[in-house]
């Protein structure tokens, strides 16, 4: 997944617009939707930034729909908890459990989905800026922002080896299942606390040969970074604030609306 997710970031169609443009747009829409309290608004930014995505950034429908599954699942299940345990009016739907009567009422429904409304809108935003940005130039931009050069090399560290010790757990399982280690309860459990002792061990190797290597390289503490973004044209800073614009009006104006 996470090669899918770097190789559309870096051939989307959207690739060389500029990138403070593409953060500010997408950031923008987050606060929007979390900020909103109707869910008219985050769901226009979920339908929204998911077009712009797929029409616009060329990403195909078919990988963007599994992507957003995921947090679509949990998010619809975290509200169901929430429409049950919260909320007063008439109820509108109503279940006996061992002689507890849980209902779902109308505050609690139309909470619910806010809750989701605002999840779905800001992940479709969070996408569209992992699909369209390489992570490259976000610490490029983060640094143009002064935050600490530490922290942005440590960010860039962790990004780097995560998916290097991603790759060895993969590895590691592949061998484990090709030799029926994951055959039983018991054998699954063995093999998951070797292939986590195996992977801290390699951490630890790995994290030894970055240090040599970085030493050998005359490493100073400090590692530069290009920022080769492209400007911004008229028409898309005109567009981005006329998308964000609309985003406010429809909160504000839809800001007394009950769905349910």
């Amino acid at each position: 997944m996470h090669d899918l997710l770097d190789d559309y970031a870096q051939s989307n169609a959207l690739r060389d617009t500029n990138t403070r443009l593409k953060l500010a747009l997408g950031l923008g829409a987050i606060i929007f939707c979390v900020s909103s309290v109707s869910p008219v608004a985050p769901i226009f930014v979920a339908v929204s930034m998911g077009l712009i995505t797929i029409m616009i950034a060329k990403i195909p429908a078919r990988f963007y729909s599994k992507l957003l599954l995921i947090p679509i699942s949990f998010a619809f299940f975290s509200t169901v908890v929430v429409a049950f345990m919260h909320g007063t009016g008439n109820p509108l739907f109503s279940v006996d459990v061992f002689g507890f009567d849980l209902a779902i009422r109308e505050d609690g429904a139309n909470l619910a989905l806010l809750l989701i409304s605002r999840t779905i809108g800001g992940m479709c935003s969070l996408f569209f800026i992992a699909l369209t940005t390489p992570m490259i130039e976000i610490f490029s931009v983060l640094k143009t922002l002064h935050i600490p050069d530490s922290v942005i090399e440590l960010s860039m560290m962790i990004y780097r080896y995560i998916f290097v010790f991603l790759d060895q757990a993969a590895m590691i399982h592949s061998a484990q299942v090709m030799r029926l280690g994951d055959s039983g309860l018991k054998n699954s459990l063995n093999a998951f606390a070797m292939l986590s002792s195996v992977l801290f061990l390699r951490s630890w190797e790995q994290g030894e040969r970055l240090i040599v290597a970085m030493d050998a390289r005359c490493y100073s503490g400090k590692l530069d970074l290009t920022n080769q973004a492209a400007k911004a044209e008229p028409r898309a800073i005109l567009a981005a604030a006329a998308y964000l614009a609309a985003i406010a009006a429809i909160a504000v104006l839809t800001r007394n609306i009950q769905m349910l």
